[in-house]
């Protein structure tokens, strides 16, 4: 695992696309696993700028969205299918039907999915102020495949910041699960603020802690880097 602490979230965003855009160049049918939320917005808007600017194709780059909401329809404003349609797909060239969600529909089948195209090359991950990666909750098992879940007080009061109030919150996600996110071939986990700096000091102590799943990202050694903020650094210990 690499820690990577840069002054903000453009410089983060930067930096991750410009390794994307490399391994793009190096392998242009790769599979790209996307996470939502306001963490990967700058990465998504440097990944576009940079692909136009070096002329870098997405026509044969399959996504993996992390998760979704359940009892939201596609075309919601608020569902991870729209997020993902206005920040990143619309802009790119990526060829019809290369786009991958966790549903009910395919729940059970959604990691036979993922290898069946050869597995994850490049993982987004953000982290919940409660240590949550996709909607991976405190004390999920290490185990876990994709699966439904119901969302913690702490995620539903974090994300009511995206709808008009409290009660319009999905209480249930499906999720790509630990055991499905450590399969990645290489991980990216974006964290900004001083909300998220308890978490991120708790997932570096090295080891897995059950309390927070972002940790389990200490049980896979190499390929993992971790991009903070100052703020989000500001509680690890020297």
């Amino acid at each position: 695992m690499e820690v990577i602490i840069l002054d903000n979230k453009i410089d983060i965003g930067l930096a991750i696309a410009k390794e994307i855009i490399k391994d793009i160049k190096n392998n242009p049918k790769l599979n790209l696993g996307l996470a939502t939320g306001s963490s990967p917005l700058p990465l998504y808007k440097s990944l576009i700028e940079l692909s136009k600017l070096e002329n870098i194709s997405f026509k044969d780059i399959t996504t993996f969205n992390l998760d979704e909401y359940c009892g939201l329809s596609n075309d919601n404003k608020e569902s991870y299918h729209y997020f993902m349609n206005e920040n990143l797909f619309k802009y790119l060239d990526f060829s019809k039907d290369s786009h991958y969600f966790p549903s009910i529909d395919n729940v059970n089948n959604y990691d036979e999915i993922i290898n069946n195209h050869g597995g994850i090359d490049i993982q987004i991950l953000g982290i919940g102020a409660n240590g949550h990666i996709a909607f991976n909750e405190p004390n999920t098992p290490i185990s876990s495949v994709t699966h439904i879940t119901n969302l913690a007080n702490k995620t539903i009061l974090d994300n009511s910041r995206f709808f008009s109030n409290i009660d319009e919150v999905p209480t249930q996600a499906i999720t790509m699960g630990l055991s499905t996110i450590l399969k990645a071939k290489k991980i990216y986990l974006i964290a900004t603020g001083k909300n998220k700096a308890e978490a991120i000091s708790i997932m570096l102590k090295g080891k897995y802690i059950k309390e927070c799943p972002a940790s389990a990202l200490n049980l896979k050694k190499d390929n993992v880097y971790i991009y903070l903020d100052k703020d989000a650094a500001s509680l690890i210990s020297k």
